[in-house]
């Protein structure tokens, strides 16, 4: 029970990180590998970033693409924007010159930050130029004129790169000290809570992604009330590998920031360089999430010579991983708490997950309580409640829900109705009041006539001693309208065959739910973070 002293002292994204740099100047605010910066150094590269864009024009309620890898920049990029009242939309590092464009024209961006080349194969001068190929005509440092995204003012560098119609490092550096830091004072002032603070744009397993609205109060809220949930404080240290263009890095930055706890992130995720960083940092609170991240790290060679004895508590969602992952996961690293989490972009990140309290059995076997604020209802189709462990739409109300879809009032009605959101996602809730997710609404196959849910057939493969990872998609059939088809990755050094998982399945469900067919991969079609199986289902065609 909440006593009537607690309090919730809810702030812009702006002033969450000028107070952790009032109260912490010296402490380590951002750690990448290579790089750390303390919370003053980061308040004030802030700062100048927000005179930057002061500079090149931009206004309270304009909108920045951030098309950056995890990068030290993209928190000073992030704070900067929300210093001046303006919003953060980060783009998927993994978007493609169709995707860019639309994003760019969707979001109405009037400045999109980015870089040159950040790996063999990626550069994102190139990928904004292809996207954009009239920009091969437009004169470097000056404001743009594309017809196909006619307010988009600014393309800003934060490498050292040049190329036509981008404003280089250097233009920009030189456009700060043009706008006096009294100027980002006044305008930080003015940011209420209510305010716009992020559109992060969420594809998931459709194709295209939508823009979810989310206010500045949403996102920081959030991140308070995960450091409360788990008890942390500014001595903690906290770990994600999440990219900086998902939810999922973006509302736990803010968690460790509201008590002046340390962020290490990394540009992008390598399973032995993760561990070399909480070993070396002394990380006490661990993020990785989903199965993807924990699963290469439990199999990699160095795992069993890493010490990750400094974490206290680990967000593995082991009630969602394989049961081999699981096992695994409780075997080598025991002295963990570990607590399971539900949550997406449209909720600001976390509604509900585990207390470090509760027993070992709900931590890992269920997906928590709702955060202080946040209701869950299970609703069946007609809207009314489920019962107790019965199988519903889970539908949540409170401070986190995002504002709208942009652009999007169809979209943003058929998922906001009676106060409530609609995940589109499967649920119960048991007697203790705590979440169970259940696949998908929509992922659920049609196979003659009967209802299949994806993720049993997913739950029983995962369970063979060769399967690291299963996703299972739907193929048309002539016959029986669809039939599972499960795309399968490996364990590492250990080989099946299609046809020993299709007999392993055998006797253990209804037949007609049994894979036709087994289709083994290595790297999976991802969004930020999500499996897109719309993409498994078009590898089915080819």
């Amino acid at each position: 029970m909440l006593a009537f002293q607690e309090f919730t002292a809810v702030t812009t994204i702006g002033d969450l990180l000028m107070h952790a740099a009032a109260a912490y100047p010296d402490k380590d605010a951002i750690v990448f590998p290579e790089r750390r910066l303390s919370f003053a150094e980061l308040r004030e590269r802030a700062i100048r970033f927000a005179r930057g864009l002061r500079a090149m024009g931009v206004q309270a309620g304009d909108h920045v693409g951030m098309l950056l890898p995890s990068s030290i920049e993209t928190v000073e990029a992030f704070f900067g924007i929300a210093l001046i009242g303006a919003v953060s939309v980060p783009i998927n590092a993994r978007f493609r010159a169709r995707e860019l464009t639309y994003i760019t024209g969707n979001a109405d961006l009037v400045a999109i930050v980015t870089s040159g080349k950040i790996a063999e194969g990626v550069n994102f001068i190139e990928r904004l130029t292809e996207s954009f190929p009239e920009l091969a005509d437009q004169p470097e440092n000056a404001n743009l004129q594309l017809p196909r995204a006619p307010r988009l003012r600014r393309i800003l560098l934060v490498s050292d790169d040049h190329a036509p119609g981008f404003t280089t490092a250097r233009t920009f550096a030189e456009a700060v000290e043009t706008v006096p830091a009294a100027e980002i004072a006044q305008a930080r002032v003015r940011v209420r809570v209510a305010d716009t603070g992020l559109i992060l744009y969420t594809s998931g397993t459709t194709a295209d992604p939508k823009g979810c609205l989310i206010s500045h109060e949403s996102l920081v809220r959030t991140g308070q009330a995960m450091a409360k949930r788990y008890e942390m404080t500014e001595d903690d240290v906290f770990w994600s590998p999440l990219p900086m263009y998902h939810i999922g890095a973006m509302f736990p930055l803010c968690a460790a920031y509201s008590v002046g706890a340390t962020y290490l992130s990394m540009q992008y995720f390598d399973a032995g360089v993760a561990m070399a960083m909480i070993e070396r940092d002394g990380a006490t609170v661990a993020y990785p999430s989903f199965g993807t991240f924990i699963a290469d790290m439990i199999y990699h060679p160095e795992f069993e010579q890493r010490d990750l004895s400094s974490i206290r508590i680990m967000n593995s969602n082991m009630a969602m991983q394989p049961p081999s992952v699981a096992r695994t996961i409780q075997e080598k690293i025991p002295g963990i708490i570990q607590v399971g989490t539900y949550g997406m972009t449209e909720t600001s990140g976390t509604v509900t997950t585990s207390y470090p309290t509760d027993s070992y059995e709900s931590r890992t076997g269920r997906l928590g309580k709702p955060f202080d604020g946040l209701e869950v209802r299970i609703c069946r189709p007609d809207g009314t409640a489920c019962e107790i462990d019965e199988v519903g739409e889970i539908c949540v109300r409170g401070f986190s829900i995002f504002t709208a879809y942009y652009k999007d009032t169809e979209k943003t009605a058929e998922a906001k109705r009676n106060g409530w959101f609609h995940t589109g996602d499967l649920g119960s809730m048991d007697a203790a009041g705590t979440l169970m997710f259940h696949g998908r609404l929509k992922d659920m196959l049609k196979v003659g006539g009967e209802n299949v849910a994806a993720q049993e057939i997913e739950s029983l493969v995962g369970t063979h001693a060769a399967v690291k990872l299963c996703q299972v998609v739907g193929r048309p059939d002539a016959r029986l309208q669809e039939v599972p088809v499960a795309f399968v990755e490996l364990k590492p050094g250990i080989d099946t065959t299609p046809e020993d998982i299709i007999k392993f399945c055998q006797g253990k469900i209804a037949s007609f739910k049994v894979p036709r067919d087994v289709r083994f991969i290595a790297e999976w079609p991802m969004s930020s973070t999500k499996i897109q199986k719309f993409r498994l289902k078009e590898m089915l065609e080819t």
